[in-house]
């Protein structure tokens, strides 16, 4: 009798469990498509189209919610030609870059082993917040630009399943405290940017990873920025377009925390910002 009461409390707590994940996965449905509906009445018919039109060309698009083709329309300046394009390109390379779906913390010792990439909190427009200590980071040889790449995409499929429902970008400071020579990946700069932005075909075509993660950066600020840093800023800088130097924000190192501030809640600052928050690895979250 016990047995068999313990195998119907087990039966009951798991379609209990059941409910609650079908409840909470409609609950997300809902949020997302409040948020949808700020589109205008232009862009969303342009969702349609654009779905309609990859859906034709990939039936694996049909996986994707409208915030994503809604990123790449964006990207494309509401143009479904160009947009369609661009995420069927993104579609392919996912399937042969990320063949089983997920980078894993197996594919990228080298870069993991460095400690230069930590998450936590939330800005006050409810953006997640990532740690980026470019101090940390040194080109290796043993996985080189290539597990440089997988690492960037790791961290931001991570930084991407963290985030709120409805929400769709996330806030990166880079923290160059401890930057030097030896830190100077011109190459792995060059790739993890590529990613972040989305270049105008008219731009200068990097063959890096662009054009994959479109309209997620919402901010960067960037800190301890030491003198020899902007040197390699200087070559940086003409491959940025002109988006997302818009996101860029410089920070003075005697105003670190009240800038800090003025885009995230003191309960969501990391500690060593004088916050309350302390730092989770990437590969712990």
């Amino acid at each position: 009798m016990e047995e068999n009461a313990v195998m119907e409390t087990g039966d009951g707590l798991q379609a209990e469990h059941a409910v609650e994940e079908r409840g909470g996965e409609k609950a997300k449905r809902d949020v997302q498509q409040q948020h949808m509906d700020g589109s205008n009445e232009e862009e969303l018919n342009k969702v349609r189209l654009m779905r309609a039109l990859v859906e034709k060309n990939d039936p694996s698009s049909k996986e994707v919610d409208d915030f994503m083709v809604r990123r790449f329309l964006r990207s494309r300046d509401l143009d479904v030609e160009k947009a369609s394009a661009m995420f069927l390109k993104y579609l392919k390379w996912k399937r042969t870059f990320v063949p089983n779906g997920s980078i894993s913390a197996s594919d990228i010792p080298n870069d993991l082993a460095q400690n230069k990439m930590f998450l936590q909190g939330l800005d006050k427009k409810g953006r997640p917040i990532t740690v980026v200590f470019g101090g940390r980071h040194f080109h290796h040889k043993k996985g080189g630009l290539e597990e440089f790449k997988r690492f960037v995409v790791f961290a931001l499929d991570r930084l991407c399943a963290r985030m709120p429902a409805g929400q769709e970008k996330f806030v990166l400071i880079g923290d160059l405290e401890g930057w030097g020579y030896s830190c100077s990946d011109i190459r792995g700069y060059l790739g993890a940017l590529s990613i972040l932005q989305c270049k105008r075909p008219n731009q200068l075509h990097l063959n890096h990873l662009q054009d994959y993660y479109p309209e997620r950066l919402g901010k960067l600020l960037i800190a301890h920025v030491p003198y020899f840093f902007m040197t390699v800023w200087k070559i940086i800088y003409p491959f940025i377009d002109n988006n997302t130097k818009k996101k860029i924000t410089f920070v003075e190192n005697k105003r670190l925390k009240s800038t800090l501030l003025e885009h995230i809640d003191e309960n969501q600052l990391p500690e060593i910002y004088g916050g309350k928050l302390p730092l989770i690895p990437i590969q712990d979250c």
